[in-house]
């Protein structure tokens, strides 16, 4: 069984709910993000979604995308973030990593390179943003042949047809972004979110992730209700931009969020 697989059977188990923090790799620096990581762990996050820079990213709002702009300044590569995801391993064995990013830096590592060193620093997911599943199946094939699961999105645009062509190639969990916009967008409809996830939930058995707009507690527990897993990034990432000069206030402050989640999302 996959670490996503099992981490979500441990939670249903429990009746809890993810929580998944999105963190930018690099930023502000490599050790940072390590530390960063286990932290977040022990404040009781389940899985990280780690950020692969990108210069023309089209899903992430203006906070993603200066962390983005902030780290490729220094020249993170996706082999750097790989890299990292090894040294976390290292002391992690257990804590699922989705590496969530865009296509063209796979495109020029490879899609076999990409699944074969990814897969050996123990990367469990990926999350690349613009390739359809019309357009996927080499890169889908390659990944699950390397135990890594292919995380797709759904908006609230998705009609059933999209749905039923997820269902088909999505793995670990499907991804429902939850506002019509970019990341970070203030404006959240829980009740639009609870109908259109009654009818993915009709096609599709994975779990369902929710991100986009959640940014404090009380929205994080009002979804963590009727979806399986709480997917939280600008809010996050804003915190990592004002610390950025303080490594050591930088993780107290963004462990502060995810702990207030986890506790809001468990009562």
């Amino acid at each position: 069984m996959s670490r996503i697989a099992a981490t979500f059977e441990a939670l249903k188990a429990s009746n809890k709910t993810a929580l998944v923090p999105y963190i930018m790799c690099g930023d502000p620096d490599f050790g940072t993000t390590v530390k960063l990581m286990h932290a977040m762990v022990e404040s009781g996050v389940n899985m990280i979604e780690l950020g692969v820079p990108f210069s023309d990213p089209m899903a992430d709002g203006p906070v993603i995308q200066a962390a983005a702009e902030r780290v490729l300044v220094n020249h993170v590569s996706l082999s750097d973030v790989i890299d990292v995801v090894a040294k976390f391993r290292e002391t992690d064995n257990k804590t699922p990593v989705i590496l969530m990013g865009y296509l063209n830096p796979i495109e020029v590592m490879g899609y076999a390179k990409f699944a074969e060193k990814a897969s050996a620093a123990g990367v469990d997911g990926a999350l690349t943003v613009d390739i359809p599943p019309e357009e996927g199946a080499e890169y889908t094939e390659l990944l699950k042949a390397k135990g890594i699961d292919p995380i797709y999105l759904l908006a609230p645009t998705s009609d059933d047809s999209r749905i039923a062509s997820i269902a088909e190639v999505a793995g670990g969990f499907v991804y429902y972004v939850s506002l019509k916009g970019v990341t970070g967008a203030a404006t959240l409809d829980v009740d639009s979110v609870i109908e259109k996830l009654a009818q993915i939930r009709k096609q599709i058995t994975l779990p369902i992730g929710v991100g986009f707009g959640i940014s404090d507690a009380e929205t994080a527990a009002k979804l963590s209700k009727i979806s399986d897993a709480i997917i939280v990034g600008s809010a996050i990432v804003k915190r990592m931009h004002e610390h950025g000069d303080n490594p050591e206030k930088l993780i107290a402050s963004v462990t502060e969020l995810t702990a207030s989640m986890r506790q809001a999302m468990d009562q």
